[in-house]
């Protein structure tokens, strides 16, 4: 057996870690992320080159209703050329902005909805070999429809369409491969997981600390 196959002795956590970084330089600065080069230090000493999007993280809500139905919206995604089935999801692109303010704002702007009960779902990081990008999933319950006029919205969202599916056909239908958005079938996952195991209870409060992106 190999020294990358022993048993680990310790907790199943995930550790703060920074290797040394001798130089970093952007390779791309965007709207809304940029790309960044680091010369990184490896465990032999050398330096290795590390290319990653440097992205500002985001919120989304896997909003439940009093049936078990999921609130959706549907769009237009350019990059893979599909339009993908999502959670109500949205950047941080404000400084310091409270997630949890974030995700009830994009579940109005893209659902018309708010919700009476908010938890922390679950914490990734999609893709951390090539972004330092940082997904908070909220739970929301207690489901309404917002007051007020509806937000006016602009660019893909023009074209948004929102509709309620039941959980365990979520489950399903990203089991079959038939939805791919991360968040989604990241979301759906742990809550049918949650559902089956310990409880809502088990869930951390709405305000739990965040260390990826403190606020």
């Amino acid at each position: 057996m190999s020294a990358a196959e022993q048993p680990v002795q310790q907790d199943l956590v995930d550790t703060p870690d920074s290797w040394e970084v001798v130089a970093e330089r952007p390779a791309f600065e965007g709207k809304v992320w940029d790309i960044v080069s680091d010369d990184v230090v490896m465990p032999d000493g050398r330096a290795a080159t590390r290319d990653y999007m440097k992205h500002p993280g985001a919120v989304a809500v896997i909003a439940l209703d009093e049936q078990d139905r999921v609130l959706l919206v549907r769009q237009y995604r350019h990059p893979v050329r599909h339009r993908l089935w999502e959670l109500p999801a949205g950047l941080l692109d404000i400084p310091g902005e409270n997630p949890l303010h974030a995700a009830q704002r994009e579940l109005y702007e893209e659902a018309h909805h708010k919700a009476g009960d908010w938890r922390v779902l679950v914490d990734l990081y999609p893709t951390s070999g090539g972004s330092d990008e940082a997904i908070r999933i909220y739970l929301a319950r207690d489901l309404a429809e917002s007051e007020g006029e509806r937000f006016q919205a602009e660019g893909e969202e023009l074209d948004l369409q929102v509709a309620r599916f039941p959980l365990t056909e979520v489950v399903s239908r990203a089991l079959a491969g038939d939805l791919h958005n991360g968040a989604l079938v990241a979301g759906a996952l742990a809550l049918s997981a949650v559902l089956a195991a310990n409880g809502l209870d088990a869930l951390r409060p709405a305000e739990a600390p965040w260390p990826a992106r403190p606020f």
